[in-house]
């Protein structure tokens, strides 16, 4: 007759596989759940939009004359969308109509970071795109994307008139971000 193992082994031995079940149950509730990149949490909304001066793009010239790049204090005073790009970022092109169509309204001051681009594609994009911003600010090293908590490409922020920002939209705009949640906000605020 072959002895047993007492409770308390079998106990042990189950405890990594009782674990590892409990981690992987967390893991697709967790994974389960319908999470919109886009609504990605910004420590910096309700607080003043970090004043990083930029230099403009190099070469990145508009009917004649250089795009200027963002001074500081460039949010005072206006409501401003700040619009973080690249001439790499497909993502970026997607919503180039929409960022487009913002500047329509003349009371927004467009403001275009571009993202650790080299100056000669970001101009190619420029031109071939159209231009919507009034500033485009060149960031070739990424240190303004870490000021502003920057995920990935494209990302877009509304700035108040005191230099708070408002809104943040992770990822391509769309039309219905566009309609429901930004354009409302700068009607608000104009």
């Amino acid at each position: 007759m072959t002895e047993q193992p007492p409770k308390s082994r079998l106990l042990i031995a189950a405890l990594p596989l009782l674990a590892f079940a409990l981690l992987a149950g967390v893991f697709w509730v967790m994974l389960s759940e319908n999470r919109d990149p886009s609504k990605l949490p910004s420590a910096l909304i309700g607080k003043p939009a970090p004043d990083i001066a930029l230099q403009p793009v190099e070469g990145l010239i508009d009917a004649g004359v250089q795009i200027p790049g963002v001074p500081l204090n460039a949010f005072m005073g206006k409501v401003s969308v700040v619009n973080f790009w690249a001439s790499w970022c497909n993502p970026c092109k997607i919503e180039h109509p929409l960022i487009t169509e913002i500047a329509r309204n003349e009371q927004v001051q467009m403001i275009g970071i571009n993202y650790k681009d080299k100056p000669k594609r970001a101009t190619k994009f420029i031109t071939e795109q159209g231009n919507p911003y009034d500033l485009i600010g060149a960031d070739s090293n990424g240190r303004a994307a870490i000021e502003w908590g920057v995920y990935g490409m494209p990302e877009t922020f509304l700035v108040d008139q005191s230099g708070t920002i408002i809104f943040k939209h992770t990822g391509p705009l769309t039309a219905d971000v566009l309609t429901d949640e930004l354009l409302p906000m700068i009607a608000e605020r104009l």
